[in-house]
C-alpha cells in the first residue's frame, strides 16, 4: 500500500511540473552547451560541472514554470479533455502546495544556473517570466499570437545550454539554433489546436485555428516554414553540413505542408505535420549535438 501511495504522490508531482516538457527542452538545452564547447573549441571535461548546474537548474526552471502555469490555468483545464484529469483540476493537490512548488524550484533553478553564469541565469528568469505573465497569465486567453509570445521562453533552453558555456549568445549559429526554435513553434502547436479544435473552443482559448479557421493557418504555417528555411543559412559560419540537415528538414516540412494540404483532410495534415514536427527537432537537435561532440573528442 506504501508503495501505491508513492507512486501515486509522484505522478502527481510528474503532472504538475510537466516533466514530459522538462524531458523534451533539456534536449535543445544539451544541444546548445555541445554547440557552444564545440565553437570555442572547449573541452567536455573542463565544463563538466556546469553541465550538471545547466541540467539541473534548467529542468527545475521548466518544472517551475508548468507548476505556475497548471495553477493559473486550473478553470480552462477543466474544460479541455485532455487536461481535465491534471492534479491541480483533480484537486490532488492544493493550490497552496503547486504555488510553493513553483516559488522553491524557481527559485533553486535561477540559483543553481547561477554557478555556470550570470547570463544563464537571467535567460532562465527570463524564460520563467515570460512564460508565467506574458503568455499563460495575458497572451494565451486574449490573443491569437499566443503562440508567438509563448515561442520566446519555450526557446531559451538552447540560450542557455550556450549561456553556460559562453556568455556571447550574438554568435550566428547558436542565433539560427535560437530562432529556428521559436519559429518551430508556431506549425507544431497549430497542428494541435486543429486537433484539439473544440477542445480549444469551448475552454475560450483563442488559438490561431480556432479564430482564423484552417485555411488562413495553412498559409500562416507556410509563411513561418519559409521563414524557417532562411535561418537554416545561418548555420554556415560554423557547418555546411549542419546548415544542409536544417535545410532539408525544412524545405521537407514546406513540402509535406503543401503537398499534405491538398491530399488530405484537415485532420490527417495536421496529424502529419504535428508528427514531422517531433521528428524535425530529434532529428535537428540530435544532429548538433553528435557533430559537436564527434568536433570535440576528435578535434576537428
Amino acid at each position: 500500500m506504501r508503495k501505491e501511495e508513492q507512486v501515486t504522490t509522484y505522478q502527481i508531482l510528474a503532472q504538475t511540473i510537466k516533466t514530459g516538457i522538462i524531458k523534451s527542452n533539456l534536449i535543445p538545452m544539451v544541444a546548445g552547451f555541445t554547440l557552444a564547447l564545440y565553437t570555442y573549441n572547449v573541452g567536455y571535461s573542463e565544463k563538466l560541472p556546469e553541465f550538471i548546474f545547466a541540467l539541473i537548474g534548467t529542468a527545475l526552471v521548466i518544472g517551475a514554470a508548468g507548476a505556475f502555469n497548471n495553477l493559473y490555468d486550473r478553470d480552462i483545464d477543466n474544460i479541455m479533455q485532455r487536461t481535465k484529469k491534471r492534479p491541480t483540476v483533480t484537486g490532488e493537490i492544493k493550490p497552496k502546495a503547486v504555488l510553493w512548488l513553483g516559488i522553491v524550484m524557481a527559485v533553486i533553478g535561477i540559483g543553481v544556473l547561477l554557478l555556470t553564469t550570470p547570463l544563464a541565469a537571467i535567460l532562465g528568469f527570463l524564460g520563467l517570466f515570460f512564460y508565467v505573465f506574458p503568455y499563460t497569465m495575458w497572451t494565451k486567453r486574449s490573443t491569437v499570437y499566443n503562440t508567438e509570445v509563448g515561442s520566446i521562453s519555450g526557446s531559451m533552453p538552447v540560450l542557455i545550454g550556450w549561456a553556460a558555456v559562453h556568455q556571447d549568445i550574438t554568435h550566428p549559429a547558436i542565433l539560427g539554433l535560437f530562432v529556428i526554435s521559436v519559429i518551430w513553434q508556431m506549425p507544431h502547436f497549430y497542428s494541435i489546436a486543429i486537433r484539439k479544435h473544440e477542445e480549444y473552443k469551448a475552454a475560450n482559448v483563442p488559438m490561431y485555428p480556432v479564430v482564423k479557421g484552417i485555411k488562413k493557418t495553412y498559409i500562416r504555417t507556410n509563411i513561418y516554414l519559409v521563414l524557417l528555411i532562411a535561418t537554416s543559412f545561418l548555420f554556415k559560419s560554423l557547418s555546411l553540413g549542419l546548415m544542409l540537415v536544417a535545410l532539408i528538414l525544412n524545405v521537407s516540412w514546406l513540402i509535406l505542408s503543401i503537398v499534405g494540404y491538398q491530399k488530405m483532410d484537415s485532420e490527417k495534415w495536421a496529424k502529419s505535420m504535428f508528427i514531422y514536427s517531433l521528428l524535425h527537432m530529434t532529428i535537428l537537435f540530435s544532429t548538433v549535438i553528435i557533430y559537436a561532440l564527434i568536433g570535440i573528442f576528435f578535434k576537428l
